[in-house]
């Protein structure tokens, strides 16, 4: 479809609609689809408030579905009382909340929609705080921003399950589930990603197969974001209370330095109305691999560049696209990538820059068949876990999958790891129910100082260098501060 978006928009449901029996015999190839079946909560059942809302902004096509209620953002449903109120923005007619730096409004809802009215803040608030066009981390931190903002203050009323359709190639999905009230039904958002060898998917609410393998070809990928898991024999993933995705060719990611990736290979945002920014901003592109392996060369004496091989067999946990794998491959002499996503591991695998992948998780990278098809236990010199561990609360057994891995000859373990404030967590009570460790707003975890120093005594390990205050990424405007840390474990 190119820089081009086509919407089918009908008020009529799906089974009485003409539109929709012509979108089903239409011959459309798109990168991007979106499609929405209203439940229309908020506003009345008419055409100016069906899904999906479009609008033109840097000369780009932006497009926006949501499934819940976002009290923040919730018109009066008594006429009566609408008549009487007052705007968000202290006028005398209604209108919608601003956000961020947005002091004007330029896009205005035209049905009665929750959804449409966030929809247009939000492009409010970009088109306010971008002058030139932002790269993908950019956007990433910036849509990421506003989601914590338009769910702060109503936390629990809140549901806001969105996709936002950014020019030809881009997808964000974010995500902040719940129930309405009286309600058993859970709005939330899953994703699954179907690649080669495709097979055959059987729906959940009709007896009816599909067998991809006769549809799609061999190079093909796809992402599928729903509601709830459309079919019972495949592997979908629920999306963390707000958690933001990206989905770009048929894959998610969150992490920074993959963003900076997909910018580089020419899939970002792109205009002709305003003039393109910093391909990758240094205070949005922290390469948290490079940083990683310049912390360890340091640790164990070795010169930044050098071209010498240093340890034999090594693992890369939650080894994602393999932009890890690659900073450290010439230091090792044989390199396994261990993931759980089989997309990301594939992808990895494309990379070529590893000896063996693996799709599991920690304990999986511990195991290796022999010639004769029986398994057996391998070890390892070196583990490193890159932006690993703000996806894992309790650390525990992967520092024991990791012992095991070492222990006998002995290794070096290095990650980076999320510090929680300084100010607000430095000091430990004496409280056994406390974990060491926060999820946050963003769905990802913080971890305790103390925590991390526990789990070092805990499983014998001496800490050769821990750098600390290392801005690792931003979010909410705000760097967030970490920890590079290379540990040893002698040998037993």
């Amino acid at each position: 479809e190119g820089r081009g978006v086509r919407t089918f928009h009908d008020p009529l449901p799906c089974a009485a609609s003409p539109i929709a029996d012509m979108v089903s015999c239409y011959p459309i190839k798109t990168l991007n689809m979106m499609a929405h079946i209203r439940y229309a909560t908020q506003g009345a059942v008419s055409l100016e408030n069906v899904h999906p809302f479009t609008r033109e902004m840097w000369g780009i096509q932006w497009t926006f579905a949501h499934n819940g209620e976002v009290p923040k953002f919730t018109l009066p449903k008594n006429p009566q009382e609408e008549n009487n109120s007052t705007n968000f923005c202290g006028g005398e007619t209604t209108d919608i909340p601003l956000l961020g730096k947005c002091v004007t409004a330029v896009y205005h809802p035209v049905g009665d929609t929750d959804s449409e009215a966030v929809f247009c803040a939000m492009l409010n608030a970009l088109r306010a705080e971008f002058t030139t066009l932002p790269t993908l981390p950019v956007l990433y931190e910036a849509i990421q921003r506003l989601c914590t903002e338009i769910v702060r203050g109503h936390e629990e009323k809140t549901i806001f399950n969105f996709l936002l359709g950014c020019g030809q190639f881009t997808m964000f999905a974010f995500s902040w589930p719940g129930s309405r009230d009286g309600s058993k039904v859970w709005n939330g958002l899953h994703y699954l990603v179907r690649w080669p060898p495709f097979s055959k998917a059987v729906l959940a609410d009709v007896d009816y197969a599909v067998d991809f393998s006769e549809t799609n070809k061999a190079n093909d990928r796809v992402a599928i974001i729903a509601t709830k898991p459309l079919t019972t024999n495949e592997n979908w993933k629920e999306f963390k209370k707000g958690e933001l995705l990206m989905f770009d060719n048929g894959l998610p990611y969150s992490r920074p330095y993959e963003l900076c990736m997909v910018e580089k290979c020419g899939r970002g945002l792109s205009s002709r109305a305003i003039p393109r920014g910093e391909i990758c901003p240094i205070k949005f592109s922290y390469n948290i691999p490079k940083l990683l392996r310049e912390t360890v060369c340091q640790a164990l004496g070795h010169e930044e560049g050098d071209q010498q091989v240093w340890a034999e067999r090594a693992v890369d946990l939650g080894c994602g696209s393999g932009q890890s794998g690659a900073q450290f491959r010439q230091c090792v002499k044989h390199l396994t990538g261990v993931d759980l996503s089989p997309e990301m591991a594939e992808e990895a695998r494309e990379r070529s820059c590893y000896d063996r992948i693996i799709v599991g998780d920690a304990e999986c990278a511990l195991h290796e068949n022999n010639q004769h098809g029986q398994e057996g236990r391998t070890w390892y010199d070196f583990v490193f876990a890159c932006d690993l561990f703000p996806y894992v609360g309790d650390l525990r057994p992967i520092f024991q999958t990791v012992r095991k891995g070492l222990e006998g000859k002995g290794g070096t373990l290095a990650f980076s790891v999320e510090l929680l404030d300084e100010a607000l967590n430095e000091s430990r009570e004496e409280d056994e129910a406390d974990p060491g460790f926060v999820m946050q707003s963003c769905a990802r975890f913080a971890h305790k100082r103390w925590y991390i120093s526990q789990l070092f005594k805990e499983f014998g390990f001496h800490e050769l260098l821990r750098k600390e205050s290392t801005v690792l990424r931003q979010h909410c405007g705000k760097d967030v501060l970490g920890a590079l840390v290379v540990l040893e474990l002698p040998p037993s």
